[in-house]
C-alpha cells in the first residue's frame, strides 16, 4: 500500500484527489490550514474506504508551515510515493489593484511551497527508484493575464524541466492545467462566477482521475478536458501581444468577478 501526499486536501481538486486515492487503497497525508476540516475529511476517508489518513495542519504561506511539509516528505521510515502540490488561491483584482503583500503571499504558495515541497519529495524518492508528483497549475498559465497566471506558468515551466532532468530515475512529474472548475475557489477569492459559461465549467472527481491517468501515462503535462485542449492548441496560433489583449477581454467577459 502507498502513501500519498495532498496539500490543500480539504476542498476543491485536493479533495477530489483525496476521494479518487483512498478509493484506490492509498493511504493518505491531509494537509490544509483547517484543522477541524481535516479530521473529519480523515475520518470520513478512513471510515469509507478503510484506509489511514495522517491529518497535517500546515499553512503554506508561512516558512513553518512549509518546513513541517518538507519534513513529512522527507520521512525515510514512512515514505510518501505520490505528492499533489494542490495549495492555491486566487486574487479579485487586476495588477496594481492587489496589495503588494498578497501578491507576495500568492508567490510564496504557488512558487516557493511547490518548489520546496516538490524537492524534499523528490530526493527521497530518487533514492527509492520510484514515486509521482502532480502540481497543479492552471490553462491560465498559457496566457499572458496577471500574477495568478504567471504563477501557474512557472509551475508549468518548472514541473516540465524537473520531469526531464529526472528522466530515468524511476520519479514521475506532472503538471497538471484544468480550466474552470466548480470549487470553493472563487468564492474564497469572492469572484463572481454567474457570466461563465455552462460549458467551461469541469467536474473536480474528473478532473482528478484524468490527472491520476496522464500521469501513469508517463505525461509531464496534463489538460484534463478535450475541451481545453482545442483553447489551449488555438493559443498558440496566435500572436502574444494579440493573445494578451484577447484574454484581457475575454476576462473581463467570462471571468470571475
Amino acid at each position: 500500500m502507498t502513501t500519498a501526499l495532498i496539500t490543500g486536501s480539504t476542498a476543491g481538486i485536493g479533495a477530489a484527489f483525496a476521494r479518487r486515492l483512498a478509493a484506490d487503497g492509498h493511504d493518505l497525508v491531509l494537509v490544509a490550514r483547517d484543522t477541524a476540516r481535516l479530521r473529519e475529511q480523515a475520518t470520513e476517508l478512513h471510515d469509507r474506504h478503510g484506509i489511514e489518513a495522517e491529518v497535517l495542519t500546515a499553512d503554506l504561506s508561512e516558512d513553518k508551515g512549509i518546513e513541517a511539509v518538507e519534513r513529512r516528505l522527507a520521512d525515510r521510515r514512512n515514505p510518501v510515493d505520490l505528492l499533489i502540490n494542490n495549495a492555491g488561491f486566487g486574487h479579485k483584482g487586476r495588477y496594481l489593484e492587489v496589495p503588494m503583500s498578497d501578491e507576495l503571499t500568492m508567490l510564496k504558495v504557488h512558487c516557493e511551497a511547490v518548489l520546496r515541497l516538490t524537492s524534499a519529495a523528490v530526493e527521497a524518492m530518487r533514492e527509492r527508484g520510484r514515486g509521482g508528483v502532480v502540481n497543479v497549475a492552471s490553462t491560465a498559465a498559457f496566457v499572458p493575464r496577471g500574477t495568478y497566471g504567471a504563477s501557474k506558468a512557472w509551475v508549468v515551466q518548472f514541473t516540465q524541466g524537473a520531469a526531464q532532468d529526472l528522466a530515468g530515475h524511476g520519479v514521475r512529474l506532472m503538471a497538471l492545467c484544468p480550466g474552470f472548475v466548480r470549487t470553493e475557489f472563487h468564492e474564497r477569492a469572492g469572484m463572481g462566477t454567474d457570466n461563465i459559461p455552462r460549458w467551461m465549467w469541469l467536474d473536480a472527481d474528473k478532473v482528478a482521475a484524468t490527472a491520476l491517468a496522464d500521469l501513469a501515462r508517463g505525461k509531464s503535462l496534463s489538460v484534463p478536458d478535450p475541451r481545453y485542449k482545442v483553447l489551449m492548441g488555438a493559443s498558440k496560433l496566435v500572436p502574444r501581444n494579440l493573445l494578451g489583449g484577447i484574454s484581457s477581454r475575454t476576462g473581463r467577459k467570462y471571468g470571475p468577478r
